[in-house]
């Protein structure tokens, strides 16, 4: 299944639009003294969102920059936006140190922020030049890191299983070639290389889409962290608590359907044909069967909207599970050395 986030996001100086903020609200249904995490802050479009509703927001996010902005903007909240630095897979930790045992909502918005894609200095996109980084957090190995030093058949399996390109080989076997000549550095030299391998698309995704999303959702771990924060959102939420989940292309969205799925049906017992097993309770009740979709009206306004996909549930009494990322879908890639998380 190909990658859905083909459009590039709006581009307007100082502004970003929180993909389908109403839809997120109404499912979320904040009130006044519900205690809420946001754990993907970005410009704090929701958090915002929630506030307004009367609703205490702790902030989590792993970017230094998405921190100062949510640290500038809790001032005006009189101790109602708390904010954490750190990754969603820890926010029930995180929610933890903030006095916040037990939470009555959970939102993350999945994958890289609008704000990241359109500073070229982040090394996110290809539609301008920057260092090849794509590091969220700013710290440990970047992707330039990654192409000039991991093994040819190491990217082709990454650029494969998490970027879903079909040329994977060709474009492994071109890096490797380039790099031989000199170090690969910067976001518009990698995407030329790219496009030379990969053929045009009819649908006009630029023919380095792939390759970039690959080696952006590997540096950051970023499906290993997706799956990990669903399992501390059911650690963190208590009984009748809401979690609502946007993801923005076809891997995130299979692992948020396979553990919304998996968690809100009871797990079968025994037969006449196999000895009874222990049942466990489903631990949410689904508010989306099948995902929300965002609006005409805001799709043309906000192209980035046009692939995102929401999906919701609600806590139920159940103890929490232990979490199998690769159960719920995350690909098994190589692991290299000094990329441990």
């Amino acid at each position: 299944m190909a990658a859905w986030d083909s459009a590039p996001p709006p581009r307007q100086e100082g502004f970003h639009l929180p993909v389908m903020r109403d839809e997120v609200v109404a499912r979320l249904a904040p009130g006044a003294g519900d205690v809420v995490i946001d754990g993907t802050f970005g410009a704090g479009g929701y958090s915002r969102a929630f506030l307004e509703a009367g609703a205490t927001v702790i902030a989590i996010d792993r970017d230094p920059d998405a921190v100062r902005r949510a640290e500038a903007m809790a001032g005006d909240w009189n101790g109602r936006l708390i904010v954490k630095s750190g990754r969603f897979s820890e926010l029930d930790a995180l929610s933890a140190e903030a006095g916040h045992q037990a939470v009555d909502g959970v939102v993350l918005d999945v994958g890289v922020s609008s704000i990241q894609l359109d500073t070229a200095e982040r090394g996110f996109s290809f539609r301008g030049s920057g260092p090849l980084d794509m590091r969220m957090g700013r710290d440990g190995p970047s992707a330039a890191d990654l192409v000039n030093t991991a093994p040819e058949q190491a990217l082709s399996q990454i650029i494969s299983r998490l970027g879903e390109e079909r040329r994977a080989r060709a474009v492994a076997r071109a890096i490797v070639a380039e790099r031989e000549r000199s170090p690969i550095e910067t976001t518009d030299r990698l995407a030329d290389l790219v496009a030379r391998v990969v053929p045009a698309a009819r649908d006009q995704i630029h023919p380095a889409t792939r390759t970039f999303q690959a080696l952006r959702i590997y540096v950051n771990r970023e499906l290993d962290e997706l799956a990990e924060a669903l399992g501390a959102a059911e650690q963190a939420l208590k009984e009748a608590g809401r979690l609502v989940v946007v993801a923005f292309h076809s891997l995130e969205d299979r692992i948020v359907k396979r553990f919304l799925s998996e968690r809100s049906r009871v797990r079968p017992g025994g037969s006449r044909h196999m000895p009874e097993t222990e049942i466990a309770d489903a631990t949410f009740t689904l508010l989306t069967r099948k995902p929300d979709l965002p609006g005409d009206a805001e799709c043309r306004i906000n192209p980035r909207a046009r692939s995102a996909r929401l999906r919701a549930a609600v806590r139920t009494a159940a103890p929490a599970r232990p979490i199998d990322p690769h159960a719920l879908g995350v690909p098994r890639v190589p692991e290299l050395a000094g990329w441990e998380a």
